[in-house]
């Protein structure tokens, strides 16, 4: 007889740990099973995952290509260690040199190893030890990779590994250089030339950004913004390393996020939409002249499931998956849509100060205040409304990420324009009721 759905949720709580809780205070939903851009908790209910879970599940839940493509490698060969070849590693690492031109692959199981071994990479191949990341940044919870994070997660676990240097970021809405776009020079790219020169040239083997600002903000730089970063690299020497975890395979509705704005990264990390979550893997993928060096000197690096075959199996099915049914296509569909509701919302709503959009990557940024632009929580808190509006979509079974005061839309890259217009049409109740929090009425409808 199986467990009813409080005694999972209850046997969950007894004896494991959640990741970012205060323990007592977590409240997990028991998730029985799932289908395209919907899952069905334990007691039936029926929820749009708006947030592809972690973002990741591009391809929507229990696609039926990768799930049999796993049952294949599992019933072939279950594992291999890193040192044997496999037929689904070198296919992946081929596929993988092919949508992003850059050379060769190393596999670890997730984002946060993939950033760990790509500062390395970068500190082996060129001799020196700083790396700059930027201040609203997450690159994962391993020691190295938090401490890269400019994200408040890693304030517990600091003073961290040495040679991290923070910058500012391309955040337009509140610029920190106190800009408009009128009035900007690019000075989130000209002050970390500056940085450079103080910190010594020849001291810094790369900087590492994330493609798109992933769970800090969802900041989408200006057309300019990586030409002049990749031009800053090349004069002082210093790899780029781009973090495409999240922004990644599809999100956007490109292989690389980077890809918009015509440039070519000399590391890519990626992890999530890698297999849309249905195996544990990561990857590091690096140029030519770095796979190059490596010929000749030693990779200090390696684990144990490094290139599991059934994680690159799923990779490989996953990925034929964006082709075949041209999700990337549906992504940028969709996602003009999406632009267009959210910029909307920010007419109609008071409450909405920003709205940032890419493909099917989008974020709501709320406030008190649109001519002051007061948060409507505080960095690294929440609020009454901010809270108010999470429960009212969890009780409208929408599960959509939010965060100080932002609301995230990531649904999976399979939505139809339907579902999404639900899901969109669920999140403006909840705006309605914020505005009415804060004593405001909704501007007329468009």
């Amino acid at each position: 007889m199986k467990p009813s759905s409080q005694q999972v949720i209850q046997e969950n709580r007894d004896y494991t740990l959640f990741s970012w809780s205060v323990q007592k205070s977590a409240h997990p939903i028991h998730m029985a099973k799932a289908q395209g851009v919907w899952f069905w908790d334990g007691e039936g209910h029926k929820w749009l995952d708006f947030s592809s879970q972690l973002i990741n599940i591009n391809v929507g839940h229990q696609h039926p290509k990768v799930l049999e493509a796993i049952k294949k490698q599992v019933d072939e060969l279950c594992f291999a260690g890193p040192s044997f070849a496999t037929e689904p590693r070198g296919a992946l690492g081929k596929k993988l040199a092919e949508v992003t031109g850059l050379a060769k692959s190393f596999f670890t199981l997730g984002g946060a190893e993939a950033n760990e071994n790509a500062m390395k990479i970068a500190r082996l191949y060129t001799g020196r030890d700083k790396i700059i990341t930027r201040y609203r940044s997450y690159h994962g919870a391993t020691m190295g990779a938090m401490t890269a994070s400019g994200d408040p997660r890693r304030w517990p676990v600091e003073p961290g590994i040495p040679g991290i240097v923070r910058v500012f970021d391309p955040y337009c809405y509140r610029c920190p250089f106190g800009k408009t776009r009128e009035t900007c020079g690019r000075e989130c790219v000209s002050h970390i030339e500056e940085v450079i020169q103080l910190e010594g040239p020849h001291t810094i083997a790369a900087i590492m950004v994330e493609g798109i600002t992933g769970s800090n903000g969802l900041l989408v730089p200006p057309e300019d913004y990586y030409p002049k970063l990749r031009a800053l690299c090349d004069k002082y020497g210093i790899l780029l390393i781009t973090d495409e975890v999240m922004s990644g395979f599809g999100r956007t509705g490109k292989w690389l996020s980077t890809q918009h704005y015509g440039i070519k990264p000399d590391i890519v990390t990626c992890a999530k939409g890698l297999t849309s979550g249905y195996m544990p893997l990561g990857a590091v993928i690096v140029s030519q002249p770095i796979a190059e060096f490596f010929e000749e000197h030693m990779l200090w690096g390696g684990l144990t499931y490094s290139g599991h075959p059934v994680s690159c199996a799923a990779a490989v099915a996953n990925l034929q998956v964006y082709e075949e049914e041209r999700l990337f296509e549906n992504t940028l569909e969709q996602g003009r849509y999406l632009g267009e509701r959210l910029e909307a919302m920010k007419r109609k709503y008071a409450c909405v100060g920003d709205v940032r959009y890419i493909g099917l990557f989008s974020v709501i940024e709320l406030v008190r205040d649109k001519a002051s632009k007061e948060p409507l929580a505080p960095f690294n808190g929440t609020s009454p409304e901010m809270q108010k509006l999470a429960a009212f979509l969890r009780s409208r079974y929408l599960y959509a990420f939010s965060r100080f005061n932002m609301l995230w839309v990531c649904p999976p890259l399979v939505i139809t324009r339907e579902e999404l217009q639900y899901g969109l049409d669920i999140i403006e109740e909840g705006l309605a009721l914020v505005d009415k929090a804060l004593g405001v009425a909704p501007a007329a409808a468009d």
